[in-house]
């Protein structure tokens, strides 16, 4: 299934294509979950991938430390970075980080997975953690956004993380019958606190999965 280009999308098409999400939506949502849950109360940095509008800060606790880097930043500020990482190694400063995320992003990297993965992994502190999204194409019923550029099986997927760091754990974002987010209240409200991979079921009805990760001894 593997299909990887090397046309990425630069910034005139992320200034417009990011606004899309300056409200908190459903996985975002999760994953600063997932994040306050591995910060606990402890006072960390993280650097948010690809973040676009700089949501996820809104939603993410005061004792998380907030940098993003984008393609396409709307407003300037000391915690945030504008830049191509797909043509410039992925980096804040000289920063190392205790938590990475990256969602929604590497179906838009092209052939540099690989390479965006092992410069992550140089970024973690120890005992830090890396958490990326990757959509599910084995869905039944599969949509595939005409932008992405970089569509793998879930296994192919997750043997390209594998080669970089440890998986600890695989959750669906969401299951839905059809390839998006839930977008009934009560389902998002079931859902946000269910993190389970079903054998076989997820396979086939999670929207997206949540690679929560350690890099490589």
């Amino acid at each position: 299934m593997q299909r990887t280009t090397e046309k990425y999308n630069k910034r005139d098409f992320w200034i417009q294509e990011n606004q899309k999400y300056a409200e908190p939506h459903f996985r975002l949502t999760k994953a600063a979950r997932l994040i306050n849950k591995i910060a606990g109360d402890s006072e960390c940095d993280l650097l948010d991938v690809g973040c676009g509008p700089a949501t996820l800060m809104q939603a993410v606790r005061p004792n998380v430390n907030y940098y993003g880097i984008d393609i396409a930043i709307h407003h300037a500020a000391p915690n945030l970075r504008e830049f191509d990482f797909i043509e410039k190694p992925i980096a804040f400063d000289n920063k190392q980080f205790d938590i990475i995320i990256a969602q929604g992003v590497f179906e838009y990297i092209g052939s540099s997975q690989s390479r965006k993965f092992s410069e992550i992994a140089r970024l973690l502190r120890a005992d830090g953690r890396f958490i990326a999204s990757y959509v599910n194409f084995g869905h039944r019923d599969v949509q595939i956004y005409a932008p992405y550029n970089n569509v793998r099986t879930l296994d192919e997927f997750t043997n390209g993380v594998s080669q970089y760091f440890e998986i600890n754990e695989l959750l669906p974002t969401s299951h839905h019958w059809h390839h998006h987010e839930p977008n009934r209240a009560y389902m998002k409200t079931l859902q946000m606190h269910i993190n389970v991979n079903i054998p076989i079921l997820s396979r086939f009805l999670a929207v997206e999965y949540f690679f929560i990760c350690c890099a490589r001894k």
